[in-house]
Formats: C-alpha cells, structure tokens, sequence
C-alpha cells in the first residue's frame, strides 16, 4: 500500500518537546486516520491532547502469514495537561533522539577560508553516492571542491548502459560501474544500511534525496528504495546543488597519476577522455571515492607507494524465480485474506528475502543485493569480461526476483599478502574472461537451470524461468564438469549444498527450472586502502599519503548506498576540520 501522511499528521511545532512511541501494530488495510484513533485509545487521550503526530519509521511483521500487520514508530507533540512522566513509566513513550544534522562548521566560514590567498580547493575523484555526498557536503561548508569523474553524466551515461545491454555496444568509461551517480545507479536503490548511525547521518542523505525528487516515503518505510530512474533525477538534484553552492565538476576525466612528496598529496594529473587533454591539479586534499571496481586506479595507487591491502570479498551467480513464488512464500496464499482488499503486495510492496548456509566445507554462502521484481544486468567495465548484478525500478513490477547468490572467499584464496596486495583483481577478472567465453565471447551471460546444476549437466532449454539479463543468455554448465571452471570447486560445492537448504525456507527456491546466471564478482572492492581511524587527528587520511582521503566501497569502507554516502559525508566533515586547523 502506498502511504501518505496526511496533512494534519505532520508535527509543525518544532517548540514543543517530541515523544516517541514504538511497536504500534495496524492492519495492512488501516486508512491514515485510523493511526491518530489508535494512538489516542493505545494512550487514553483525548483528541485535543495529542497535537502532533509525525511516522517515522513503518514496517511490517510477515512472520505469522495469518496475521500480517505493519508495525509504526511515531513521533508525537502533546497538550501541557498530558502526563508525561506516567506514560514514560508505563514504557510506552521515550524523548524523541535529537536527529538533525550538525555541520561542523558554517558555511560563511568555509567561504571565508576559500578566500584566502593561496587556497587549494578540495578535490573529489568519483561521483558515486560516497563522492557526490562528500561533494555536497564540502560545497555546503563553502568549501567549493572540485570534483573530477572519468565517465559521463548521468542521462548520457544511461543512454550508453542501455546500448551496451540492446546492442552490445560497449563503452569501458561509460557503463554500470563507471559515470555519475555510480554502480548504484544501476541497482535496486536500496537506502538502508546495517552500519552503525549514531549522528543519523543517514536521515541527512535521505532528506537531501527527497529534496531531488525520490517520494517521501523514504524518510519513513523501513526498506526504503527508489529504483533506478528516480535515482537518475536525484544525481542531477545533487550536482546542481554542488555547482550551485560554488563547486565544480568534470566530466570524461580520468585520474592518471597521484603527486606525493615525503609523504603528503600534492596534487594529481588527469585525462580528459574527449580531448586528450592532460592536466595537473595541485591539491593537498583529495578525496578518492572511486568505486570498487577503478581497479586501473588501485594499480596505479599500489604503484605510487599508497598503502594497499587485500581483504576479503565473495563471488557467485545471479539467481531468478518468479517474483510470485517469492511473494507466496513470504506472505502465504493471498485468498486466505479477505479481510485485506486486493493483494498483499499492493500494501507491502513485492517480497523479499536474506538467506545464509554455513556449507560443511567451511564457506559461507549468503544472498547478495536481492531485487525484488527486477532484472539481471550486465555490469562489465572492461572488454571481453562478463559480469551480472541486479537492479530493479522503483515499482518492482518485473516478472522476476534476482539475488546474487554468493560465497566468501578470503585473501589466501586468491594469493594475496602484504607483497602481492591486487591479487584479488587478477582473481576476479580471470572469472570474468571465462564467463565471457562460457558466453559464447559476445557479452552473453553463462547460465544453467538449478536443477541441472544441482546434478552437474548442461542446461539444455529454459523452463517457466525466462531470463531477464540483456544481452542474452547461453545455457551451459556453470559447475565446470567436462568444461572450464568457472568458479572455483569449493565455491560450486558450497553453492549446490546451500540452494537445497535455502528451498526449505523458501518454497521452491531450489525448484529445477530457476535460472542461475553467471558470474557475480564484483560484491565489494578486493582490496582496502588502508586510513587513520576517526578520532586520529589525521582522520580518514591514507596511514602513508598525508592529504589523501580514501573513502566509499572502492577503498573497502562501505558496501551499498547508504553506507558509502555517510562514509562521504564523515571524510568531508573530516577533511573540512583539518583544514580549518
């Protein structure tokens, strides 16, 4: 069901004293007036004692398929004749958490500063949701950074995604991982994250996104996504913020090099990819937020003596069931509801499910970035290698469910240590050029029906499950009986030990006709580029290049949305405090 709040339910006080009341339980077909009714009955008020109600947080409890309900947090304002301290007591009520973002410091300050004789503007390399937040964030502490991206803007970017995916016309600057707004982009648009929010900086990202146009909704469902076209109009919202706060960005610029002189940052030199113009930029602050998978720029890192390790990362297939069989499992037979008009999925959205198999092989093997409704996509970013992940629309109505289905796999695996740090790249491309050719070496995507890779034969045709992934998909052998591996054996014995074990939790998730398609490596970076901790007085810098700031997924410190935009935010904020010092 879509919510909306209704007028009356905003909290338009901010003088007033703000409570917060959890764990109040509705059902699925409620109207919005029903939720201030049973908040004056759950609290025995009376009307005019309760002047304010706002949701914050709304999910749903799907465990007891015969009663499934959504679940609010609310935040209310109360009359001076309400009991406070009596409705505490009883445990029903708390004082709303203080979640308005600090800046660290004004934005006529910042501009004070960026008028000083000598100033070097910041620099950020990459406008994924780590680089475009700590942009926005600089921009908004008057700091006008300039920000350098090696792919295009976002509606030339797509255009070149969806030519690469209808006619296999590739670009490896202009793709799924690289250009503004990065990888995700081209994902489900989750927004939620498990990473620890003591400052709630995740609610600022959030209310930056709804300023750009993603539904308001965001602010209060508990899995809140805004799919891929939506995403497409808030990245332009927040370059045009940056621009306008006084920062700068150019696109089609790849960083070459990095100047580094006794160990500090100088600046870098770039690439415009259009001109074959190259330019130095002196700079001794720099953010790189370059996404996980500028794996030309970790080389080049590793070799201008940056700090790099390897850690781990998992890899794996793309899995794909009817989005109904999911919703069945999740919510039970519809019909058996009549109390709810219409379907289930119309009040809580299309279902969608985390699963986890400790193998007996030692692995773990888990379900990654799941999207429901939606499609497999080809996210390569370099010639002749084949690589999936999902995404999905805002509206999840797509036929099918995808999830990368994966195992984790630790640096010993691929032969890394401190002497050989970029193992994992050469690990990772090498699955990449064999799903290519298991492909058939024209951007098709290997894949096998479950059943036949349960029993280790070529797939020979589809079943129900048709697959979404463009360009095509070639039906063969994923677990490398009689033709190349294309994942190592530890990885397909795990993987066909867990699909059985995940069937029992989801109703013909291990059905013979689901669709594996190959291959899922690029879940998170394959190194880290290691920085000082945040209370070190040179927070968030690389532990052996003063001034460089490694941030987001590429330097191994976020996986997703959510996490890699708070992760931008702090290293501005940090970035920011060092230079006012």
């Amino acid at each position: 069901m879509q919510y909306s709040i209704c007028p009356d339910l905003l909290l338009n006080n901010t003088t007033l004293v703000t409570y917060r009341l959890t764990n109040l339980k509705l059902p699925l077909d409620h109207k919005p007036s029903d939720l201030r009714e049973t908040v004056l009955t759950f609290l025995n008020l009376q009307d005019y004692e309760l002047l304010n109600l706002h949701v914050f947080r709304r999910g749903y409890d799907a465990r007891k398929k015969s009663n499934i309900h959504f679940i609010y947090t609310l935040d209310l304002q109360f009359s001076s004749g309400v009991d406070i301290s009596l409705l505490i007591s009883k445990n029903h009520l708390q004082k709303t958490p203080d979640m308005e973002y600090k800046p660290v410091f004004s934005a006529i300050e910042g501009n004070s500063y960026a008028s000083n004789p000598g100033y070097q503007r910041p620099v950020v390399v990459g406008t994924g949701p780590c680089g475009l937040f700590a942009a926005l964030t600089l921009a908004q502490l008057g700091l006008k950074p300039l920000v350098i991206e090696r792919g295009k803007a976002v509606r030339e970017r797509t255009k070149d995604t969806w030519g690469f995916w209808r006619k296999k016309i590739f670009n490896q600057e202009s793709n799924v991982q690289f250009g503004e707004g990065g990888a995700g982009t081209f994902s489900d648009g989750k927004l939620w994250t498990q990473t620890k929010d003591k400052r709630h900086l995740g609610r600022k990202v959030m209310e930056e996104m709804v300023r750009g146009g993603a539904p308001e909704e965001i602010l209060y469902v508990s899995k809140p996504h805004v799919g891929t076209f939506r995403l497409v109009k808030i990245v332009e919202y927040l370059r045009s913020e940056i621009e306008r706060l006084g920062g700068e960005i150019r696109f089609s610029t790849r960083v070459e090099n990095i100047l580094v002189e006794a160990g500090k940052i100088l600046g870098i030199e770039t690439l415009n990819l259009e001109s074959g113009e190259s330019t130095r930029i002196d700079a001794n602050q720099v953010v790189l937020a370059v996404g996980h998978s500028a794996r030309d720029t970790f080389e080049m890192l590793h070799s201008r003596g940056v700090f790099v390790e390897p850690k781990p990362f998992s890899i794996g297939f793309r899995i794909e069931h009817p989005q109904g069989l999911i919703d069945r499992a999740r919510f039970g037979n519809e019909d058996r509801y009549p109390q709810h008009p219409g379907k289930i999925v119309e009040h809580v959205g299309a279902a969608d499910y985390k699963l986890v198999h400790h193998a007996k092989n030692g692995r773990s093997v888990y379900s990654f970035c799941m999207c429901p409704g939606g499609t497999v996509v080809a996210a390569t970013s370099e010639v002749g290698r084949v690589v999936t992940n999902g995404m999905s629309q805002y509206s999840r109505l797509e036929r099918n469910a995808n999830a990368g289905i994966v195992v984790g796999i630790e640096p010993e695996d691929f032969g890394a240590d401190e002497k050989n740090p970029l193992a994992g790249i050469a690990f990772q491309r090498n699955i990449e050029s064999i799903a290519y050719e298991l492909g058939g070496e024209n951007y098709f995507a290997p894949g096998q029906l479950v059943g036949d890779f349960l029993a280790g034969r070529v797939s020979q045709k589809l079943g129900e499950v048709k697959p979404s992934y463009k360009p095509g998909v070639k039906l063969t052998d994923l677990t490398g009986k009689g033709a190349t591996k294309v994942l190592p054996p530890y990885a397909i014995e795990a993987i066909q030990e867990a699909l059985p074990e995940f069937g029992k939790q989801i109703q013909g998730f291990d059905q013979p006709d689901a669709l594996l398609t190959g291959v899922e490596t690029r879940t998170s970076a394959p190194i880290r580029i290691r920085r000082h901790v945040e209370k070190d007085a040179l927070a968030f810098q690389s532990v052996n290049t003063a001034g460089l700031y490694p941030a987001g997924e590429g330097a191994g410190y976020a996986g997703g949305i959510m996490s890699a935009a708070i992760d931008g935010i702090k290293v501005a904020e940090a970035l920011a405090k060092y230079y006012s010092k």
